[in-house]
């Protein structure tokens, strides 16, 4: 069993997971490269197998068990990806899994889970409650645990990713890669380094979750008080201790980035590329935006695409408020016959299109004076927001923006 990450253990990993991955060729984005000034591809493991990386480091750590080891069961925590990697390399093995979820779970996760065989316990708020209710399980009943991230050999599985990515893009200049615990960092990075120093790799984590940042200034990793973020498959209190060291020697950089940036990038990845990616693999994609634009080859890691149908219509609608595409205005107007004809008239001189309206007839005690029109439009973008905003002005209203509620 590979302890150490080195070269060779890399290459016995790489070898092995080509038995359950699929391959995820990088995409060159053009559109990307325009609006960064990069030359920018994508590594798609939201299109892997069970959707998400995590099934290179779970069936490479399971292939190295032994026969006693897997008799007793495996039992893991995770936010999702991890537990459909483990249940699904479980199930290949012919062992049985246990994993531990926190109840904040998405949906989708929890059933794709359950459907590779795996039994849920849901249990805690977040990562690291569960993660300790399953070490718990594993001392009581003797399971065998394996850990999400701090694991040097699971982070060896991760690490193929690197692997696959300077095999096609040998000239690669950057590699931007998630953080939630640190292992698909602790791969990447240090599988990029051995094969050539000059490579830049730097981690990208959330804003609300910023444990390797704050393991970074202390020299050693810390608990963060709280992981509040979209991000959930990164919302991790403290990273790895066991991985911190390779982390320490091996990341160039780390970009936090906050949810709102994430919101308006998975609009770029459904619009651009047809994709989707959820949250914490859109931290690479947001993390575009940070780098100089120096015409290098970047690659950004797109570590899954399992995300449930409510948070995608969330997050879709979000990202179009942030981009002006939706917006809201209030008028006061007179309650009297062809006031309404005249607001609507207006927005639609200037293409603008009327989704909702709400018409309130109680805003003031005299009617005749004002009643409230509040109306949410859709728009290509800011600069149409304003015309359409001009246009009502010009028509003799006060329009104001409020709040957008879809």
């Amino acid at each position: 069993m590979a302890e150490m990450l080195t070269l060779d253990a890399f290459e016995e990993a790489s070898e092995k997971v080509k038995e359950v991955t699929q391959k995820t060729e990088l995409v060159e984005s053009p559109h990307f490269s325009q609006l960064t000034g990069n030359r920018v591809y994508l590594k798609p493991e939201n299109m892997q197998r069970t959707g998400a990386y995590k099934v290179r480091g779970a069936y490479y750590k399971i292939s190295t068990l032994t026969p006693e080891e897997l008799d007793h069961g495996i039992i893991t925590a995770s936010a999702g990806n991890h537990a459909q990697g483990v249940a699904f390399a479980a199930s290949r093995a012919g062992a049985r899994s246990i994993v531990v979820m926190p109840t904040t779970t998405p949906l989708i996760k929890v059933e794709r889970t359950k459907s590779y065989g795996a039994e849920v316990v849901l249990y805690g708020d977040v990562y690291d409650e569960s993660c300790d209710y399953a070490l718990q399980l594993a001392e009581e009943h003797g399971y065998t645990f394996i850990h999400p991230f701090n694991d040097p050999t699971v982070a060896t599985g991760q690490g193929t990713i690197a692997m696959e990515i300077v095999q096609e893009l040998p000239l690669v200049d950057t590699i931007l890669v998630p953080v939630g615990g640190g292992g698909l960092a602790c791969g990447v990075s240090t599988f990029a380094k051995l094969y050539n120093p000059k490579i830049r790799v730097i981690g990208v984590e959330p804003a609300g979750a910023p444990s390797l940042t704050a393991a970074l200034e202390a020299g050693h990793p810390v608990k963060i008080p709280q992981a509040n973020t979209i991000a959930d498959g990164t919302a991790v209190l403290e990273v790895g201790d066991k991985v911190f060291p390779y982390l320490q020697q091996n990341l160039d950089d780390v970009i936090t980035v906050p949810d709102d940036e994430l919101i308006v990038s998975f609009l770029d990845m459904v619009e651009s590329h047809k994709m989707i990616v959820e949250n914490s693999g859109l931290l690479t994609v947001a993390a575009l935006k940070h780098l100089p634009a120096e015409n290098r080859r970047v690659a950004s890691i797109l570590s899954g695409g399992n995300m449930d149908v409510i948070t995608m219509s969330s997050v879709v609608q979000h990202g179009l408020i942030q981009r002006d595409r939706i917006f809201t205005v209030s008028v006061l107007l007179p309650d009297r016959p062809g006031m309404l004809v005249r607001v609507a008239s207006a927005i639609a001189e200037q293409n603008g299109n009327v989704i909702k309206l709400e018409h309130n007839q109680f805003v003031s005690t005299n009617r005749n004076a004002a009643v409230e029109l509040r109306v949410t439009i859709e728009a290509y973008g800011t600069d149409h927001k304003r015309q359409i905003i001009d246009a009502l002005e010009q028509a003799g209203f006060k329009p104001q923006l409020s709040q957008t509620m879809l």
